[in-house]
């Protein structure tokens, strides 16, 4: 379980990085981010596996081939749109920390999985993290009011963060089910196939985003309005290959080897990774709300973490017995 858990943080260290690339490339819209990190992704992904790219397309089912649909617009393609746009209507911290309701969610959702403990054992872990949670969000919605900022585009940025946040919930779950019920794949094998799915239909989107607002997104006025499509394919590769490609591969070994409920914790630490880069990025630190909330999670995830490992040597005991 542990090799897991040690997975599953190193993911959310890689997929923190997403919260910023959007203020590193504030003159492209969510859609041209979004379309960006996904071709990127699928070509690093079709490169890597190449070699055996003939013999792995033709292991694949219709069951295979719809989940690969399902989650490449759930959890990447829409949920990144979503995300994207939060982050330029309302900031970093508060659309990271929506979505740091996964861990309640996933909880909530996956808790009649196998090995799930039960609600009632995980209460007080999960009020710890509703703690911090609600923390980080008097504080978000004080310092807005403080900033002058729109109420407005500031609605609209919380509801694409809980909009993420749903998207992500349901792909959570339903990718972690379908890896355990289907073995026939490794989780390095999945991660690519789920990239290039991701790649193709990143490539629609683009294709038909381009004929529509051919004009808006080339030539010199783009240029000059700071659209840097060098810098653009330039990060948008490097966050594929890190958060997409290594974050990804990570995250499916994860979802192998713990129970549904702490992968749902485990999902925090991307919380805090974003934050942490969100800081180094602006270069202040955390106010006292915010720093709250961060003790609280952490202490919300230590502390279910621990109770899902003491449980199997609990179960062992009585077998024993």
């Amino acid at each position: 379980m542990w090799t897991g858990v040690l997975c599953g943080l190193l993911a959310g260290a890689m997929w923190g990085m997403v919260f910023i690339v959007p203020e590193l490339l504030p003159a492209f819209s969510p859609v041209e981010l979004a379309v960006g990190r996904y071709i990127a992704y699928g070509a690093i992904a079709t490169g890597l596996m190449l070699p055996r790219l003939r013999g792995l397309l033709g292991r694949l089912d219709r069951s295979d081939c719809g989940a690969l649909v399902r989650h490449a617009l759930a959890g990447n393609i829409v949920y990144y749109m979503l995300l994207a746009l939060g982050v330029k209507l309302a900031g970093v911290a508060p659309t990271s920390l929506i979505i740091g309701l996964l861990p309640i969610t996933v909880t909530l959702l996956g808790r009649k999985d196998h090995g799930a403990i039960p609600l009632s054992q995980l209460a007080l872990p999960l009020l710890v993290v509703a703690a911090g949670i609600a923390c980080i969000n008097i504080d978000v919605f004080l310092h807005a009011r403080a900033s002058g900022a729109p109420p407005g585009a500031t609605l609209l940025g919380v509801l694409c963060a809980f909009g993420a946040l749903l998207c992500w919930s349901w792909y959570a779950l339903d990718n972690a089910r379908f890896l355990k019920r289907n073995a026939h794949f490794s989780s390095a094998e999945w991660s690519a196939l789920y990239g290039m799915a991701s790649g193709l239909i990143a490539l629609v989107i683009g294709a038909l985003a381009f004929a529509i607002w051919h004009g808006d997104v080339t030539g010199a006025a783009g240029t000059a309005s700071g659209r840097n499509w060098t810098v653009f394919w330039i990060t948008n590769a490097l966050l594929a290959l890190g958060a997409s490609v290594i974050g990804n591969h990570l995250w499916n070994i994860a979802s192998r080897r713990v129970p549904v409920t702490l992968s749902g914790q485990l999902i925090l630490f991307e919380t805090l990774f974003a934050l942490l880069y969100g800081f180094v990025y602006h270069r202040q630190f955390p106010r006292v709300m915010e720093m709250a909330a961060i003790v609280l999670l952490v202490a919300g995830v230590v502390w279910a973490v621990r109770m899902h490992a003491v449980q199997p040597l609990a179960e062992q005991t009585a077998t024993h017995a």
